[in-house]
């Protein structure tokens, strides 16, 4: 069984830069997909970022150029590198590993972008 752990968030002005980790249970790096999603009150979860086995990144168009996925598969750990911040970006950050068999989720962590 995965366990996925997110941690990072906080409250951070417009313009600023956080950067979000998701600590997994063991090495499954190698042979999921991991993403990074993100729901904001009221609306529906949403993908944010996503990087496949072979390093491939996936950006929405609204975070491109701003947000950045990376992995270090010897500390089995995700990170989304968020720059620029807008209040739009408040949301519950989730983490998420597939494959082609299951999938599983975070807890989520909080990121609120305020003056």
């Amino acid at each position: 069984q995965v366990q996925l752990v997110e941690s990072g968030g906080g409250l951070v002005q417009p313009g600023g830069s956080l950067r979000l980790s998701c600590a997994t249970s063991r090495n499954i790096l190698s042979s999921n997909t991991m993403g990074w999603y993100r729901q904001a009150p009221g609306k529906r979860r949403e993908l944010v970022a996503s990087i496949t086995t072979g390093g491939f990144e996936n950006y929405a168009d609204s975070v491109k150029g701003r947000f950045t996925i990376s992995r270090d598969n010897a500390k089995n750990t995700v990170y989304l590198e968020m720059n620029s911040l807008k209040s739009e970006d408040t949301a519950v950050y989730y983490c998420n590993a597939r494959n082609w068999n299951s999938e599983e989720w975070g807890q989520g962590t909080q990121v609120t972008v305020s003056s």
